[in-house]
């Protein structure tokens, strides 16, 4: 019996120690449930998430942020502090690219606090073996990072002297309340009280500046930034942020000098390619909103350097391309925008401004194919066009992209691992990455499918049956608003009764029962037999 219980122990530090060594590797933490059911401590299970995710970050692991995963449960039409099953727990994983989640429950009893926890892996879908900590509930901070130890035995201690300091449990009750509050009135009025429980408090600081910018009180926004000291822990972020609303009140001359700053001062690594593609962009838009001298560098320039430091992101190949048609540079704007739709195909802007691009390039038929897929994407359309009949130019003005997070991952897409994808045939790849996702779309291995239908797309932008499959993994994950669009896609790219039937199940998940009817409608006019069509018809009211 001992020596099954060693064997076991051994195995389990292995495994931990090759997942923490595996490139790549991201962990989601979501907020623990409250076993206990008290209201008022509602907070703990938030608070808890946060805090596992800064010690795992600590610990060299690769937390996914609050921030990503907030946006990931809003795609998902999620509460921020749902109680989710296994299943939507992983689609949540998944979704942000993570190898495992950590999930699991709190409970006070008596003055005590009681946190277990347990990790998922995402590709099996099996519980791992959880780590359980008691303890007065003052001591939270020491029982949660008990936990994550325990969870990853095999990460690295960090040193205690590059921990960053604890805030009061006061302080730090207010900071996670106000993360949850529902109004921004509510969420700034608790950040504001952690602020004056514990003066300088950097990250209230910074959670007030999200606050502010969404209430679009960019000069209070300045103001809470500008609290935090240039050389603290998190001064750099600090003076990014200032720099986003100096853009936002364009002040775009001090703007300009704060990013401007922030790249000289970029050093060399891996972090600071990923922070210097933010810092970058934000000067490209600086430039494109003032206009740009010869003395401080185009717009142009500045967006080159930030895709060479992030080169799959689709925004900052849009901001590109626009910047090319701006200055009337046509076959530079045609390939960057080529390659933003490539990645992200339901971007109503970029076929929009693309359209334009090819329009006076020549290309009158390529430019009306993509011009009517902008106006299938978005109601936008005809205000763009009046924009940019005002302004004069082919395009309006203010299209750019701004970068708010300076630490934000950029995903690789599944299409950046083909290698030399120009020297094959790009057609027949394209179908072997198409037939390779549909059948795993019928095993239902969603996550797989979606790989290798990016790819089908990325070799093969306007493949109808790539776009459709895509969009019922989307229908199937609960992401609906995202099925539309790559139903429509699909519906452009080749008109087919499933594909309007597809869209159709999609408008009625989102209770909008006449368009529902009217993608019904058409697909009967294109296929009378549909019994599929006519069930669904016959259930509107």
């Amino acid at each position: 019996m001992r020596r099954r219980l060693i064997i076991t122990t051994l195995l389990c530090l292995l495994a931990a120690a090759a997942r923490a060594q595996t490139p790549g590797h991201r962990v989601l933490v979501v907020p623990l449930e409250d076993g206990g059911h008290e209201p008022r401590l509602h907070w703990l299970g938030e608070a808890s998430a946060v805090l596992i995710a800064d010690e795992l970050t600590a610990r060299g692991l690769g937390a996914i942020t609050r921030a990503e995963r907030v946006r990931a449960f809003e795609q998902l039409h999620l509460p921020p502090a749902a109680s989710l099953s296994r299943a939507t727990i992983i689609k949540v994983g998944e979704l942000l690219g993570a190898s495992e989640v950590v999930a699991g429950s709190f409970a006070v009893s008596g003055g005590e606090l009681t946190i277990a926890a347990h990790t998922i892996r995402i590709d099996v879908g099996r519980i791992e073996p959880g780590a359980t900590e008691r303890g007065p509930l003052p001591h939270l901070f020491t029982l949660v990072g008990r936990v994550a130890g325990r969870l990853f035995p095999a990460a690295a201690v960090p040193d205690p002297a590059t921990r960053e300091p604890r805030p009061p449990l006061d302080a730090f009750e207010s900071y996670i309340k106000g993360l949850l509050a529902e109004s921004p009135a509510a969420q700034a009025a608790f950040l504001e009280t952690a602020i004056r429980q514990h003066p300088g408090y950097e990250r209230a600081l910074i959670a007030l500046w999200d606050v502010r910018t969404e209430q679009e009180d960019h000069a209070a926004a300045l103001a809470a930034v500008k609290s935090v000291p240039a050389e603290s822990r998190r001064g750099v972020t600090a003076r990014f942020l200032a720099g986003v609303s100096l853009l936002d009140l364009k002040r775009y001359d001090e703007a300009f000098d704060a990013f401007k700053a922030l790249a000289d001062a970029l050093p060399s690594s891996p972090d600071a390619a990923k922070r210097g593609a933010a810092i970058f962009n934000n000067l490209g838009v600086v430039q494109l909103r003032r206009g740009a001298t010869p003395h401080t560098g185009t717009a142009t320039y500045y967006l080159t350097k930030a895709t060479d430091a992030d080169g799959g992101d689709p925004d900052l190949q849009f901001n590109l391309g626009y910047a090319y048609v701006l200055e009337g540079n046509h076959d530079g704007a045609i390939y960057w925008l080529r390659e933003a739709v490539r990645r992200n195909p339901a971007d109503a802007d970029a076929h929009y401004v693309l359209a334009s691009a090819l329009r006076a390039a020549g290309s009158t038929v390529e430019a009306g194919r993509e011009r009517d897929l902008a106006r299938q994407l978005s109601s936008r359309y005809e205000e763009l066009e009046r924009r940019a009949a005002a302004d004069k130019l082919s395009v309006p003005r203010g299209l750019a992209r701004v970068r708010t997070d300076m630490d934000a991952s950029h995903a690789e897409r599944p299409e950046q691992s083909i290698v030399n994808s120009a020297q094959r045939e790009q057609r027949d790849l394209a179908l072997f990455h198409l037939d390779r996702g549909r059948r795993l779309f019928e095993r239902e291995e969603d996550r797989d499918a979606l790989a290798e239908l990016r790819r089908a797309v990325y070799l093969s932008p306007y493949e109808a049956q790539a776009h459709l499959l895509i969009g019922r993994i989307h229908l199937r994950s609960g992401r609906t608003t995202e099925a539309v669009d790559a139903f429509k896609i699909s519906i452009w790219s080749e008109d087919t009764a499933a594909a309007r039937i597809a869209l159709a199940e999609a408008y009625l998940r989102l209770q909008k029962p006449s368009e529902a009817r009217t993608e019904l409608e058409r697909a009967l006019a294109l296929d009378p037999a549909s019994s599929e069509a006519r069930r669904l018809l016959g259930g509107i009211k």
